[in-house]
């Protein structure tokens, strides 16, 4: 489960010391050894996100760099990722801004936050609807860095029956036609550390030559710093989650 969060979590591994590091957040579940044998194929999502954040505001993200666009309205006039995003997602699903974590989590300054995406719609978005804020965090990696980040422990075959430790929460795998792997779990995100999240769904797609396309659908988090309650739901139903981790426009190009 590490994997997807260290993924979730790579963006901001580069913004100096944060406030709350994802380990701490996370430290609960690392202590669990199985999960570093099933990281690539085990079972949590790092949020492009770090797993623990503050979020100051908006506005510590350079203006020019903010997306914020309407799903599904016709977002004229904006571009950028978000633009791009909005145009997978189904209707209702709210207003969708890319925001970066490194900054709302670890204030970091824009050098700092300098992303590195693999994948075309890599990054962080949070998701505005009925006054609450939720995230939707995107991230891709390569075989080799999948490898690399699972130091050298080859994936587990199937994350929804790990060979010790407790099983993810309704985790759903899927074996696609092409030879992909799609698993999908809840996580309550009970964890120590500050800020508090709340519920959501993790999603990860991992291909035939050992890649990993991420997603955490997440409700938002409890902080001084929130941008805004939690969302009552995931930004997206488990079937819509499907639906966007299997569209083409997700993966990198070869």
């Amino acid at each position: 489960m590490s994997d997807v969060r260290e993924l979730l979590g790579r963006a901001a591994e580069h913004a100096g010391q944060p406030v709350i590091s994802t380990e701490g957040v996370y430290a609960k579940a690392a202590r669990v050894r199985w999960r570093r044998r099933a990281t690539v194929a085990a079972a949590a999502f790092a949020v492009v996100t770090a797993g623990a954040v503050a979020v100051p505001g908006l506005t510590a993200q350079p203006k020019e760099e903010q997306a914020s666009v309407a799903a599904p309205a016709e977002p004229a006039g904006n571009s950028g990722r978000a633009k791009k995003l909005v145009e997978l997602l189904p209707k209702g699903v709210g207003s969708v801004e890319q925001v970066s974590l490194a900054v709302i989590i670890k204030h970091a300054t824009r050098q700092q936050a300098k992303e590195h995406p693999v994948g075309p719609l890599d990054g962080q978005y949070a998701v505005r609807r009925d006054g609450g804020v939720g995230y939707l965090v995107i991230g891709a990696m390569s075989g080799e860095q999948v490898r690399k980040k699972s130091g050298g422990f080859e994936p587990a075959d199937n994350i929804c029956k790990p060979a010790t430790g407790p099983r993810p929460t309704d985790c759903v795998r899927e074996e696609l036609p092409d030879g992909r792997v799609l698993t999908i779990w809840s996580d309550s995100m009970n964890y120590d550390g500050t800020p508090k999240w709340g519920f959501e769904l993790v999603g990860r797609l991992t291909m035939k030559d050992g890649g990993l396309l991420a997603v955490r659908d997440s409700t938002g988090f409890r902080a001084d710093t929130s941008q805004g309650p939690l969302l009552k739901n995931t930004p997206l139903t488990r079937a819509q989650l499907r639906t966007l981790m299997l569209s083409p426009e997700l993966l990198p190009k070869k």
